[in-house]
Parts: C-alpha cells; structure tokens; sequence
C-alpha cells in the first residue's frame, strides 16, 4: 500500500515556530504536533494560570481536528505533558469535559520543562475510516 503524506498547517492556529507542521495525515491516520498554550497569534500564555493553558491547548487541538474534518471521537491516543504533577487533577478534569465519554489511549508525562515555559503540551493520533 502506498501511503500519501499531507503535511497540513491549520488556518486556525498561528504558523508553526520550526521545521514541522501541525498535522501530517497519511492513509486514514492524522497525526497532530505538540500543541502548547499559544493563543492565534502565537503568542505563548505561559504565565497564566494552567486552567487557562489547558483550556487554550484544548481549543487549539479542536482546530486540528476541523482542520482535518475530523471529531473527538476519532482521536486513537492522546499525550499529555505537564510540568507540575501535582496540576494534573485540574488538567484531566478540564480535558475529560472537553472530550465526553470517549476515553482514547492515552499516556501522561511529568517533565521538567516545555518551551516557552508552558506548562502543558498535547499531542494526538487520529485515525478516521
């Protein structure tokens, strides 16, 4: 099977900072870059509080998905990254409202640091029939 890349930049989002796109589909799989708290005009909000990151990451991960037509429920797995553990009671709280019942494999990681000093960055795997 021959497999088509589609590198995609989503008009909702600002351009990307570096060599990468925001999705790359390939056959009926999606694949959505780390997505931090940046706001449309690509301006970080790193010193803002994380309900207001996570909240901001969320919105930006949604226009991926109506960039590529997809939905939530699409979404195969998702990686969360926080830096600050002990948020992660607000972050899941925040993210399973915005997701619903669909619950995708998901993997989350405490690191030391994400660029711009966020404090959160997602990324997901779409696959859609």
């Amino acid at each position: 099977m021959t497999s088509h890349l589609i590198q995609q930049n989503i008009e909702a989002l600002s351009l990307p900072g570096g060599h990468y796109s925001h999705v790359v589909t390939a056959n009926n799989m999606s694949f959505i870059s780390g997505l931090l708290p940046l706001d449309k005009q690509g301006k970080p909000l790193a010193d803002k509080p994380v309900e207001i990151q996570i909240t901001q990451v969320l919105e930006n991960l949604e226009a991926c998905l109506i960039g590529i037509k997809a939905k939530k429920t699409d979404i195969a797995q998702v990686k969360v990254y926080v830096t600050d553990i002990n948020e992660w009671p607000i972050v899941n709280k925040l993210y399973a409202k915005w997701i619903g019942e669909h619950k995708p494999a998901r993997l989350v990681a405490g690191v030391k640091e994400l660029h711009f000093g966020s404090k959160i960055e997602i990324e997901a795997v779409v696959i859609k029939e």
